[in-house]
């Protein structure tokens, strides 16, 4: 059957009484319909039955003509079936219909019980770049579904210029209620805290922990002693884990000692325990010592919560600071060795005493090469520790994996070396086979692999190839592992390449490369 007898038949049977025929018809001119025949669905979207409507709306997104859906699709958006409403919805999108009464219909959606709607209303809103209902749409940030406040809160982003909604947003992060006023006070920017001040020392009482926890976050970098005062005395309050958390970690980090005492209460507690602990890192040592002893050892307690406290004993920095952390480091349990090598970190970057240095050393050059899980905070930890270069050299010559020696690779770079001084030291040099790279290569006498990239770096391989320093040119495009390996083995091995590279440097170096220019420059003057 043709197009044409196909479209006859959707056309008789879009008159049938039975709806669901009706329907089937109405889908199938969407699909291989032409724009004539665009009255037909927009007529449909009066029919009694709500899956003839919903059918309808589908085939006016598939036709894919805008101006046939602009006057149906907004009222089929507010149809009182929600499958209608749902087909209205995501043609409009399709179609990308805009004006006065599309944007109306997704603004109605944003309310909507189904939360494909309120998905269906903030993409439409989206395309337009236009909030719909500020304070609907700000409602939506409490949404208990991500796609659906995840969707609010970047149309909220993008529409923040729009007076409406900066208004809404502030209303909801002082009266707001739950996660919609959680959500508003972690999004508003930070000049908007000391406008809110009020409104966050209320919040710091307010039933639903998320608002406690933002409540306070915005509150950490006000520089008033009663608001310092406050969120200390909401910690020794606090009963909720994540919340407690919050505060520990705000009043730690600005050195309150009037953490401590709370500190200790939840240190036990699995959520609130490694902020607890890294808190106690933070104040008197004396005071907190005691206490982060005992949870390093303590077996019962989380391994984040003894990975924190091994990052607090590192920071508080005591006398027995080094030796405690060394008998953890090769514990059995990832998390605790993260928080000791964290904390040798913290030691090595505040200054070992003297005779800490060399065991620090050996201990995490020897760890380097055996943690597979940490190698890179094992590297950072070893990091401007000058006791333990003379063992990452020898690692770095009999490495046990490409990424431990890459990590001890990084502890030898010296930054930028001339190539006149580091060229010569070398048993073979791989290089872009750029000019001025070619003639370095050449005066220092040694093989060479050419990488050329663009441009003369594919002339200038050719020649080192010609001239016998170079077994083989790998140009960058077919650089492997594969194809690299064989040619460096050539170049190093093949003692011809050797041979070949002394004899044009000494070639080089007995030429004498500025008399022929002057020489030139003389002729084009003269």
């Amino acid at each position: 059957m043709g197009a044409d007898h196909q479209i006859a038949f959707f056309l008789r049977e879009s008159a049938r009484p039975e709806p669901e025929r009706r329907a089937a018809a109405l889908r199938g001119l969407g699909r291989i319909g032409r724009g004539q025949y665009a009255g037909v669905l927009v007529g449909a979207g009066g029919d009694p039955d709500p899956r003839v409507r919903a059918a309808a709306a589908l085939a006016l997104g598939r036709l894919g003509i805008p101006e046939a859906g602009r006057d149906v699709l907004p009222l089929l958006m507010g149809d009182a079936d929600p499958d209608v409403r749902r087909r209205a919805s995501v043609a409009a999108v399709r179609l990308g219909l805009d004006g006065p009464a599309v944007t109306g219909a997704f603004a109605r959606l944003l309310s909507d019980p189904d939360h494909h709607m309120r998905i269906n209303a903030l993409d439409g809103l989206t395309a337009l770049g236009v909030p719909g209902d500020a304070v609907a749409l700000a409602a939506l940030l409490g949404d208990p579904d991500f796609t659906v406040w995840g969707r609010a809160r970047t149309l909220l982003y993008t529409c923040r210029e729009d007076p409406a909604v900066r208004a809404e947003l502030i209303r909801a992060a002082r009266r707001g209620t739950g996660a919609a006023r959680a959500r508003a006070l972690e999004w508003l920017p930070e000049r908007c805290t000391e406008q809110l001040l009020d409104s966050l020392l209320t919040g710091l009482h307010a039933p639903f922990p998320a608002v406690r926890i933002q409540a306070a976050r915005r509150l950490f970098h006000v520089e008033q002693q009663q608001v310092q005062d406050k969120l200390a005395a909401v910690l020794r309050s606090e009963e909720h884990p994540e919340a407690a958390a919050g505060l520990l970690r705000g009043l730690g980090g600005r050195g309150d000692d009037r953490v401590t005492e709370p500190a200790v209460r939840w240190l036990r507690d699995p959520v609130a325990g490694p902020s607890a602990a890294r808190a106690l890192g933070t104040v008197d040592s004396g005071t907190a010592a005691p206490h982060l002893r005992e949870a390093l050892s303590d077996e019962t307690l989380s391994p984040r919560t003894r990975a924190a406290a091994a990052a607090a004993i590192g920071t508080a920095g005591r006398w027995d600071a080094v030796r405690l952390l060394l008998s953890l480091l090769d514990d059995p349990d990832d998390e605790i060795r993260a928080g000791v090598l964290d904390g040798l970190e913290t030691r090595v970057e505040n200054g070992l005493r003297p005779w800490e240095r060399h065991p620090v050393a050996w201990a995490l050059a020897e760890h380097l090469a055996t943690d597979e899980k940490h190698v890179w905070r094992t590297r950072n930890a070893l990091d401007g520790l000058a006791q333990a270069l003379p063992d990452v050299r020898r690692l770095a010559d009999n490495a046990p994996s490409g990424e431990v020696l890459a990590a001890a690779l990084s502890l030898l770079d010296v930054g930028d070396v001339p190539h006149a001084v580091l060229f010569p030291r070398t048993a073979a040099v791989v290089h872009h086979a750029g000019a001025g790279t070619t003639a370095a290569v050449l005066r220092a006498g040694v093989p060479t692999v050419p990488v050329p990239v663009q441009f003369d770096g594919f002339f200038w391989a050719a020649r080192l190839v010609a001239l016998g320093a170079a077994p083989e040119a790998v140009p960058l495009r077919r650089l492997t592992a594969d194809t690299l390996a064989p040619a460096l083995r050539r170049a190093t091995g093949d003692p011809h390449h050797r041979s070949r590279a002394r004899e044009l440097a000494r070639d080089l170096a007995g030429e004498d490369g500025v008399a022929p220019v002057l020489a030139a420059l003389d002729r084009l003057t003269s």
